[in-house]
């Protein structure tokens, strides 16, 4: 990694910064990048970083400070839902099926601790992206069927929007994914911490924030493109 690339990231993240509205978090999405960008990250006041893999975070949690907030952000298979919570991620905002965040929750329980977790929503066009159904969604909270939940505490929504050029699109499924969050806290009004809508990745997030996201994931226009 360049001495230039490494001192662009402070900047970069000062840059991205200056444009969230108070309220926004950003998610640095670190995943394919090397420990000493993340370094570079942090020493610029980063906190909130993005792995989507398991073998790579547990390469890089021991390898970084402890105060970091890991947000998994990848697809998860069931069989390694054990090694990732030995790492004690602070979220994971992927949990595309009832079978994932059943295996969170006994094995959040097994460890006696309690996963903070994000459902993922899928309202894009590409049949190749994961995640609950609208529908789905609302059948599982109007049955109440977080209540089964021992270890694990739903924070919100993830989503994304479909991979077009048509703004509009973009626009629409942000605003359908909101939308989403609105009826669920409207059909469980005694929800609690339920206040996570992770939208919005380096090339939309902006329109994302226009829609109520509250954290954003931003890659490239940090780190640049990966080596």
């Amino acid at each position: 990694m360049t001495l230039d690339k490494m001192a662009g990231i402070a900047d970069n993240l000062t840059s991205i910064r200056s444009t969230l509205p108070a309220g926004v978090e950003l998610v640095a999405v670190s995943k394919f990048h090397p420990v000493e960008a993340l370094m570079e990250a942090y020493s610029a006041g980063q906190r909130l970083f993005g792995e989507s893999r398991v073998q790579e975070m547990c390469l890089k949690v021991p390898a970084l400070p402890d105060d970091i907030k890991w947000h998994f952000i990848g697809h998860l298979q069931t069989n390694k839902v054990r090694q990732l919570l030995k790492l004690h991620p602070y979220m994971i905002e992927s949990v595309d099926s009832r079978r994932l965040l059943d295996a969170i929750d006994g094995e959040a329980a097994r460890l006696g601790t309690v996963q903070n977790v994000l459902l993922q929503v899928h309202v894009a066009q590409e049949e190749t992206k994961f995640g609950f159904t609208p529908g789905e969604l609302m059948e599982y909270f109007s049955g109440r069927e977080f209540e089964n939940l021992r270890s694990t505490h739903i924070c919100g929504l993830m989503g994304m929007a479909s991979n077009t050029d048509d703004l509009s699109r973009v626009a629409a499924d942000f605003n359908a994914i909101a939308s989403l969050k609105r009826e669920i806290m409207a059909e469980c009004p005694d929800l609690r911490g339920f206040n996570i809508l992770s939208m919005g990745m380096s090339h939309d997030y902006r329109i994302a924030i226009n829609a109520g996201s509250t954290h954003v994931r931003v890659g490239t226009a940090i780190f640049g493109d990966r080596d």
